[in-house]
């Protein structure tokens, strides 16, 4: 019997309360492998370990002083492995900032709020179900 894959999830914040929260949360209510880093760097020096999904800051400048911001480190993520799908995250619910993260090639962009997690359940569930459907679609389509 095949072992079923895991969902391995980044999750890449500078605010530790809010990803201590949001690792508590995915741990207790998915079957989900969880990672966290507090800067862009720590989460690119780790994409040899293949995550299915990343949950992106945008800001990313609390802990260190230099520290690249999130959509800097969106560009390095896609530009290292443009199939790996970055969810962004942030409290500015600015309409600009939304556009300009999927300009940047973020699937989605999540607004930090007490319903966070949940938003971000289900946008992780539609990359899944995005990513069946193209599967499928190849399929059928390598076949005509």
């Amino acid at each position: 019997m095949k072992a079923e894959h895991k969902v391995k999830l980044f999750l890449v914040d500078d605010d530790a309360v809010f990803l201590k929260s949001l690792e508590i949360q995915f741990m207790e209510h998915t079957n989900f492998d969880v990672e966290t880093f507090s800067t862009g760097e720590l989460c690119i020096q780790n994409l040899a370990k293949k995550p299915d999904v990343i949950v992106l800051d945008y800001h990313l400048d609390g802990v260190v002083k230099n520290a690249i911001n999130g959509m800097q480190t969106l560009d390095i993520i896609k530009d290292t492995n443009g199939g790996i799908p970055v969810i962004m995250l942030s409290s500015q619910d600015k309409i600009e900032v939304a556009v300009s993260c999927m300009h940047h090639k973020a699937f989605d962009y999540v607004v930090k709020s007490e319903t966070a997690f949940i938003r971000l359940q289900k946008v992780i569930s539609n990359i899944f179900k995005y990513q069946k459907m193209e599967k499928e679609l190849s399929w059928y389509m390598d076949r005509m």
